[in-house]
């Protein structure tokens, strides 16, 4: 399996460091990032999920700690709207260009507004999806919101 994603290629192209973490991906999991977290042995509230979500009809993405759900109505307060949704699976996977169980932040097909869960600023380096399932990255917070071009916000209910 070749660990070369759309969001491994963007990070060396804006020459941020990070480390590749493979595992081994169990489709029938109930919660990817907690089973992403086990295999790798890494503290759950340090492994993020990535997200793809809607706020007034929009898409946005949004990344939490995997132990945590996000707040729909924080998530709509930080882009400015009144209400969030959880998208759906074909038009989260058809937006980002990776499938679910291995979406990540970065490099996503169309670029579209980010948040992170201000808790990731709690670590030194965090674990997100590198773009394929059985693939996690971990790098240094303050990387992760300039490679996503995210913004840092309360989001977890």
């Amino acid at each position: 399996m070749s660990h070369t994603t759309q969001g491994t290629i963007l990070l060396t192209k804006l020459g941020i460091a990070f480390e590749l973490h493979p595992y081994d991906y169990d489709p029938d999991a109930p919660r990817i990032g907690l089973a992403a977290a086990e295999a790798l042995g890494i503290d759950p509230s340090q492994t993020f999920k990535t997200l793809m979500a809607e706020v007034d009809g929009k898409p946005v993405c949004v990344v939490v700690p995997s132990d945590t759900e996000v707040s729909m109505k924080k998530l709509a307060a930080c882009f400015g709207g009144k209400s969030g949704a959880m998208m759906k699976v074909p038009d989260a996977e058809r937006l980002s260009g990776y499938r679910v169980g291995g979406i990540g932040p970065f490099g996503q097909k169309r670029k579209v507004p980010t948040a992170i869960d201000e808790t990731a600023e709690l670590f030194d380096r965090i674990y997100i999806n590198a773009g394929q399932r059985g693939l996690l990255l971990s790098l240094a917070p303050s990387d992760a919101v300039r490679a996503a071009e995210g913004k840092v916000a309360d989001l977890t209910a």
